[in-house]
């Protein structure tokens, strides 16, 4: 009887030690870190209208990169991870910075930067009123940072089959391709990402015959052919800055701003989804697309985590 009992608890410690992400991970051990990181983004917030979309994209970053464990947010030197070409333009790192802070002077040594970055994500969305949902929590920090490991990032040059396939690597669909490039629905990107599209679109030069004719011009305008790489412009033609579904009709439209967005309504798999949301009867079917964009991002927020004894937590999210 009590070699059954030693078994039967050397088994339970064993699925302790495994791990895994839940909601309300927190809910004994650091009640008040949902509420410190909201507090942080909000913060943050009202000095600088574009966090919203910088803590969504920081989120996505790290978890393609070796999953949801925080090794984007490492500064160990010129090959971190942060410095990856794939990441040009990533921020929000003193943001999550901060918030760990502030859940460190309560909550020491508990609470993941993984973790951190996931729920501050789901902040920064709310605050663009798009839709709130429940972040599973329980992530634990990676401890590896190599910009090596970033090489093969989505790129908004990717085509759609590349783009299928780095999503479907890290067991995604071609429905969550659709509703997280779909989070384009906020913020900027720059001239630099435009050149291409623009002027020299491959395989005949010229410019994307998929823009919009009554859009191309005001491309052109804003990034012309020998201009400021620099200057940035929404990624959401007319509604860059409310998370809304618009993102999807531009690309029906033909007013994608970016290729990797244009290239969805060049696939008949991803082409049905953009379509679906915009369908007379998707009202009737149950479609939404705040609530389907939700469940992606917590599909995603499962990328490659680290839990039970896995990984560390990290009191400084910027160091091992």
């Amino acid at each position: 009887m009590k070699l059954i009992f030693v078994i039967l608890l050397f088994t339970h410690l064993i699925g302790i030690s495994r791990g895994q992400l839940q909601v309300g991970f927190y809910g004994q051990t650091c009640p008040n870190v949902e509420s410190i990181v909201s507090g942080t983004v909000r913060e943050a917030a009202a000095s600088n209208q574009n966090i919203a979309p910088v803590l969504l994209r920081l989120h996505f970053h790290d978890c393609f990169v070796q999953g949801c464990d925080g090794s984007i947010l490492i500064e160990n030197g010129e090959k971190a991870e942060r410095h990856a070409f794939g990441h040009q333009g990533v921020g929000g790192f003193e943001v999550i910075e901060k918030a760990k802070a502030e859940v460190e002077a309560v909550c020491p040594g508990l609470v993941s930067c993984a973790d951190i970055v996931a729920l501050a994500a789901r902040d920064a969305i709310l605050l663009a009123n798009g839709p709130s949902y429940d972040v599973e929590t329980g992530r634990r920090d990676g401890m590896v940072s190599n910009l090596s490991l970033a090489e093969n990032m989505p790129d908004v040059e990717d085509s759609i089959q590349q783009l299928k396939a780095k999503f479907l690597e890290k067991g995604l669909s071609e429905k969550d391709l659709v509703l997280l490039s779909a989070a384009h629905t906020i913020g900027t990107t720059a001239c630099f990402f435009m050149t291409k599209r623009l002027y020299n679109f491959s395989p005949n030069g010229g410019s994307d015959p998929s823009i919009n004719p009554n859009f191309l011009p005001e491309l052109k305008a804003t990034c012309p052919e020998n201009g400021n790489v620099n200057v940035r412009l929404a990624m959401d033609r007319g509604s860059g800055e409310a998370f809304d579904s618009q993102i999807l009709q531009n690309i029906r439209s033909g007013f994608a701003v970016l290729q990797s967005d244009a290239n969805l309504y060049r696939d008949e798999t991803t082409k049905r989804v953009v379509d679906s949301y915009f369908g007379i009867l998707s009202p009737f079917l149950g479609t939404s697309f705040e609530a389907d964009f939700a469940n992606a991002m917590v599909k995603m927020g499962r990328i490659g985590v680290l839990t039970g004894s896995q990984g560390t937590i990290r009191r400084v999210c910027a160091s091992f």
